[in-house]
């Protein structure tokens, strides 16, 4: 199975950021982690918190998940930076969210050029426009883009 990349995790991090005890995120979720969504049966399990480490293996376990829906709902090829974008969105935002979106479609589609434009779309939570998601979504589009989060354009 295709996996994200670091860099790919490296941008979840950076617009997740890192929690050791559950928060409400913007969206009303109970959350730990780097983002991870607390389910009720697991609350238990996070009443002391976690650390970094813990936090990184519910990411790559996450991030599994968002692969997976990515590598179904997609059936053109893409490049890492593709790949990633998509896997940083889905993780965001969830698999149903890709499913039904033009996204998808643009990229079924092979229509790259107008994919960054349907990812920047995609900066409400809660009923509010998020900086935080526009600036996720600008990095994804740059990524999708095959503009490296270090600025630099990849191969």
């Amino acid at each position: 199975m295709r996996h994200i990349s670091q860099e790919g995790l490296d941008l979840i991090k950076r617009f997740e950021g890192f929690s050791p005890t559950i928060y409400i995120c913007p969206a009303g979720y109970p959350t730990i982690g780097y983002g991870h969504v607390v389910r009720n049966d697991q609350k238990d399990r996070f009443s002391d918190g976690i650390d970094q480490e813990q936090g990184e293996e519910l990411l790559r376990r996450d991030a599994q998940v968002a692969e997976r829906a990515v590598l179904r709902l997609i059936t053109v090829p893409l490049t890492d930076g593709q790949f990633n974008a998509l896997v940083s969105f889905t993780f965001n935002l969830g698999s149903g969210a890709l499913q039904r979106s033009t996204l998808r479609r643009k990229v079924n589609r092979a229509e790259h050029d107008e994919v960054p434009d349907q990812l920047i779309r995609w900066v409400w939570a809660g009923g509010k426009k998020l900086k935080g998601l526009v600036r996720r979504r600008k990095q994804e589009a740059r990524l999708y883009s095959g503009i490296t989060m270090s600025g630099q354009r990849s191969v």
